[in-house]
């Protein structure tokens, strides 16, 4: 067989593949072979485990960190944004401060998270709230098309502790080395959607940004990923548009999503570390190729704790239930011993009424006796499971974790109108809105209210979750006090034992009754 002279080999090196190699001869122990496996994890709003213990949890997560590093030491653990917020923490307080993530910081660290992206979530809380988080954290931030605004600036978000201010890089290199000597560099991209538009943020589009680091990246590394907190349309069109990325880690849809588009694999674990994917790279420098190869692992009761990361999650769940009886909650107690399970899917609330759905509106009505309508937004609703009677007090709780009040308004009918339109617009979102007693007719494009026409020339008393209200729901920007359709505001309820003080109060003493 004809040998390929060594300086053409050296030069094809260089000339073939997306990802070009470093051009280092591997040495006669090198086998120029490098495996690294990711544990990939996404919208984690749960420190502690789910379901009666038997599933997710933060030291279960920590443990198959442990497992695949004991195999390879090149394993590292993904968080794909969303962990932060929303949480059952976020409206109670820890040394005189609101918690607001800290306690998933912690759990974090103890399980040694790698590397984080941010969600859209991680910008609820306030700029401070996220300064802090950041700076608590011990892992690797990527932000390619998130920047922090201040004033009339824009800034890199950066981690500022005792070794210094260091800003987020948008494209981060991770430089390993397998046992025999093989050397790789794989390069990251996270990407965010731009949904979240609080004040202290900036996007850039994430499509453009990501093309424009890939150029930058594609030339010094053997693999890039792309880690992302996008809807999986986002994340298809993106792999279309770079087909040569090696594979995209993803998050924000909650119910798992795995697809492959061309060779790329697009991957996006259960909510709550109910899974994890699995991702092995498999990176041949002489071949100048790289083997991807996913895997879900479901992290039920098989998968014992880890200890540290354990303790962690057990000082966190005692300081929480310290907190919740200032805010009249026992959150042992049961407030449905039989009866229909309540359903919380995401993939079912946010475009249909549920069990837990009527719920929450009949204990609205019940809140507010003299409301015409009453109304929330199916993103109040984070639990994505169905619970299982007995429900406890808590259980309602991480169901609805930001919590807020119930706000009540005399409105125009021809608001109503647009807001309830706005809300049919946004199913399968956030947005999409649950309300009582209005019946909307399909054939007939048409709406009732109590069995009459709405009409728009009438006055309605609405009761609203308190968020909807602010105009920072997604098509329901309108809807905010100031708003011409508005012609009174009643003044919201401060007491810690009224409902209306907080939605998730209103159904815990609905169901009390």
């Amino acid at each position: 067989m004809k040998q390929i002279p060594l300086f053409l080999s050296i030069a094809l090196a260089f000339i073939s593949g997306s990802c070009k190699t470093t051009g280092r001869i591997p040495s006669a122990r090198d086998d120029g072979k490098i495996e690294i496996a990711f544990i990939q994890v996404n919208d984690v709003y749960e420190i502690a485990p789910l379901n009666g213990g038997k599933e997710g949890g933060m030291a279960r997560v920590a443990t198959l960190k442990k497992q695949y590093q004991k195999e390879n030491p090149n394993t590292f653990l993904i968080m794909a944004g969303d962990f932060v917020s929303p949480s059952v923490y976020n409206s109670l307080q820890y040394e005189g401060t609101r918690i607001r993530g800290r306690q998933m910081i912690e759990a974090m660290n103890a399980a040694g998270t790698d590397l984080a992206i941010f969600g859209n979530h991680e910008f609820d809380i306030s700029e401070n709230e996220l300064q802090n988080r950041i700076n608590e954290s011990h892992f690797q931030w990527v932000a390619s098309n998130t920047f922090h605004k201040q004033r009339d600036s824009i800034f890199s978000f950066a981690k500022t502790d005792s070794t210094g201010v260091r800003p987020f890089p948008k494209s981060y290199i991770m430089n390993l080395r397998d046992k025999d000597g093989t050397t790789a560099r794989v390069g990251f991209i996270g990407l965010t959607l731009p949904f979240n538009k609080a004040d202290y943020v900036s996007y850039t589009d994430p499509l453009t940004t990501a093309k424009e680091l890939y150029g930058r990246l594609q030339d010094s590394c053997n693999a890039i990923v792309a880690v992302t907190h996008q809807s999986m349309a986002d994340d298809i069109t993106l792999a279309k548009e770079l087909p040569a990325l090696t594979v995209i880690l993803g998050g924000h849809e909650h119910d798992m999503r795995f697809d492959k588009i061309g060779s790329i694999y697009i991957t996006k674990a259960h909510a709550n570390a109910r899974s994890a994917f699995i991702v092995k790279l498999k990176i041949d420098k002489k071949r100048n190729k790289v083997t991807v190869a996913p895997e879900l692992k479901y992290l039920n009761d098989s998968i014992p704790f880890d200890s540290s990361t354990n303790a962690v999650v057990q000082k966190w769940g005692t300081i929480a239930e310290n907190n919740y009886a200032s805010l009249s909650f026992d959150p042992t107690k049961v407030v449905m011993a039989t009866g229909e399970p309540l359903d919380g899917r995401e993939s079912q609330v946010r475009s249909k009424s549920t069990s837990l759905t009527r719920l929450v509106t009949a204990a609205m009505a019940n809140a507010c006796p003299q409301a015409d309508v009453v109304i929330f937004n199916a993103g109040s609703i984070r639990v994505d499971d169905i619970l299982q009677p007995p429900v406890t007090q808590y259980d309602i709780i991480r169901s609805m974790p930001f919590g807020g009040g119930i706000r009540e308004a005399d409105m125009k009918g021809s608001l109503l109108l647009q807001v309830l339109e706005a809300g049919l617009r946004n199913n399968g979102v956030g947005g999409y809105l649950h309300y009582q007693p209005v019946v909307y007719t399909t054939s007939s494009r048409s709406w009732a209210i109590n069995n009459a026409p709405l009409d728009t020339n009438k006055i309605y008393r609405v009761a609203m979750s308190e968020f909807i209200f602010t105009g920072k729901e997604a098509n329901l920007d309108f809807l905010y006090p100031g708003n011409p359709g508005i012609v009174k505001v009643y003044d919201a309820e401060t007491s810690a034992h009224s409902p209306k003080s907080d939605i998730r109060l209103a159904v815990v003493q609905y169901l009390a009754k």
